[in-house]
């Protein structure tokens, strides 16, 4: 298995259209439907980067910016944004097109982690993510901050021991 991939070699992107089985009593897309191909399209990106089976390890960043209608074509776009060790952070953004009105909006971002495993379920090691352009730079220097927020949410990291988060607040012990 290589030891780096392109950011761009985990690109997948995902359409879907907005069906009435799908939609809440405002004819809007329900929330779970939307948070169900996030997981698909994320899970998808991942497996790519990884060559492995992935399983979902949090879905934080959920933005709710617009609501999606009865009748709209989604596009979700995924990318892995960075790996660690066994695990990988994967932006999501999806673009909601009204086709007869040629209207298009970018409604949600999200941010997923995924963790590559083997047959028994094990986690496995993956490549590092080599990112190319200015977005990919951008998402591939954030990761660190928001995994070590992930962490420190979920108790499994003091916050004390967060450096890259104490850095962008200018906290005591920093320099």
């Amino acid at each position: 298995m290589p030891k780096k991939k392109f950011a761009k070699e985990s690109a997948t992107i995902m359409t879907e259209m907005v069906l009435p089985n799908d939609t809440n009593t405002l004819n809007n897309l329900m929330g779970g439907k939307l948070m169900h191909w996030l997981d698909v399209v994320a899970a998808i990106a991942a497996q790519k980067h990884s060559n492995r089976i992935v399983v979902t390890a949090s879905a934080d960043s959920i933005s709710f910016k617009e609501p999606i209608a009865l009748g709209n074509v989604v596009t979700l776009k995924s990318q892995v944004t960075r790996a660690f060790n066994s695990s990988m952070e994967v932006f999501i953004e999806v673009i909601a097109e009204d086709i007869p009105a040629n209207k298009k909006i970018m409604t949600h971002r999200a941010f997923f982690t995924f963790v590559a495993v083997d047959q028994n379920g094990k986690p496995i090691e993956v490549p590092e993510v080599v990112p190319e352009t200015p977005e990919e730079k951008e998402h591939y220097e954030g990761a660190l901050r928001r995994r070590q927020l992930r962490l420190v949410l979920s108790q499994r990291m003091k916050p004390e021991d967060a450096v890259e988060l104490k850095s962008i607040f200018n906290l005591p012990g920093t320099n």
